[in-house]
């Protein structure tokens, strides 16, 4: 009998070390895993590396962190008591007479106009902002970085929330079946039938939408993405001899759900995690292109490229949004396959 191997301190059974490998031997989709994560990870940061605020300043020998505390300009030796401005020429230099300033490697946030232009905006790229300015003076790159940032965080929250729901959906419908099933699929065709779309222009209209009012809204009508795939293995696998055995036992239908079937039907959905995923953000890039999505000013991926539609004389708006999209999705397109590999009980790594 094939022993368990420890990897990274977690024992693996030879069914997972099989599923390890079979991902590990898709080279696309493993690549792209650590591609995503490492962008990930770093727009994660996004206030080290894009901010109009520096990250460390040393002031007559005290050491400050402009990123998280507001400091007066009274601080670095100025006459005013509001925030600094630290972009300030005049500010950089009394700063700088007595200790140093550490800047990010974008010196612009998302929301950060640009007033030394010359040229009006939407500039195009330059040694200042080196994916050009959107047609308010923001700082394309930056807006790049907290919108992906933004896009992917929205994405993760949807999907695992709405996965949960359809996952406990699906299986209280496949495992009772009968009415409480007929009951389910009714509302579920009915539910989605609702224009999704028409409900939250109508929402927008009262309600100024913002990233949880957006998310709350989604997960009304994206939970259902699950609960067939969950419905037909509780259909299949609430008959099978283990199961009736275990009923036969006394073991209560909660034990039986969750230990003994539940596995079975997590490994169709965690195929499928990825590309609801992929939908979950291209939805909310829609609803930011058409207006209906954060509220103006955030950064946004849709919001690019709505610019990028307005400013046909500015190509790198369109451009930037468009690749950062592509790249992003498909990163993900291609986990997916991976997934979907690791999980294929015919495919065996070598």
């Amino acid at each position: 009998m094939e022993e368990t191997k420890t990897i990274l301190g977690f024992q693996l059974s030879p069914i997972n070390r099989r599923r390890l490998g079979n991902f590990r031997a898709n080279r696309r989709g493993y690549w792209s895993l650590w591609i995503f994560l490492i962008l990930f990870l770093a727009t994660l940061f996004a206030e080290f590396i894009a901010n109009d605020r520096p990250a460390l300043v040393k002031y007559d020998g005290a050491y400050y962190l402009p990123i998280f505390y507001d400091y007066p300009e009274t601080t670095f030796g100025g006459f005013l008591q509001t925030t600094t401005e630290y972009a300030d020429p005049e500010v950089e230099e009394m700063i700088e007479e007595k200790g140093w300033i550490i800047w990010p490697l974008i010196r612009f946030s998302y929301d950060t106009v640009n007033y030394r232009l010359n040229v009006p905006a939407p500039a195009p790229p330059s040694s200042e902002n080196i994916l050009g300015t959107d047609d308010q003076g923001r700082d394309v790159a930056a807006r790049l970085i907290y919108g992906f940032r933004i896009s992917v965080l929205f994405g993760l929250s949807l999907t695992i929330v709405s996965s949960v729901i359809g996952v406990m959906a699906g299986a209280v419908q496949g495992y009772f079946g009968g009415l409480t099933d007929l009951l389910f699929q009714r509302f579920i065709e009915i539910w989605s039938g609702l224009p999704m779309l028409y409900l939250l222009i109508i929402l927008a209209s009262i309600v100024e939408p913002n990233f949880w009012w957006l998310l709350g809204i989604m997960l009304l009508f994206s939970w259902m993405a699950l609960v067939g795939v969950v419905r037909a293995e509780f259909l299949r696998t609430r008959n099978f001899d283990y199961v009736l055995a275990a009923r036969a036992l006394g073991v209560g239908d909660r034990t039986i759900m969750t230990r003994h079937i539940l596995p079975n039907a997590m490994i169709a959905t965690i195929t499928f995690l990825p590309f609801i995923l992929n939908g979950s953000i291209t939805t909310l890039t829609a609803l930011d292109f058409l207006g209906f999505g954060l509220p103006p000013g955030s950064p946004s991926l849709g919001e690019l490229l709505n610019q990028g539609k307005a400013n046909l004389h500015a190509p790198w708006l369109g451009l930037s949004g468009f690749f950062t999209l592509a790249i992003m999705l498909t990163l993900l397109i291609f986990i997916g396959e991976a997934v979907r590999d690791a999980f294929d009980p015919r495919k065996v790594f070598k």
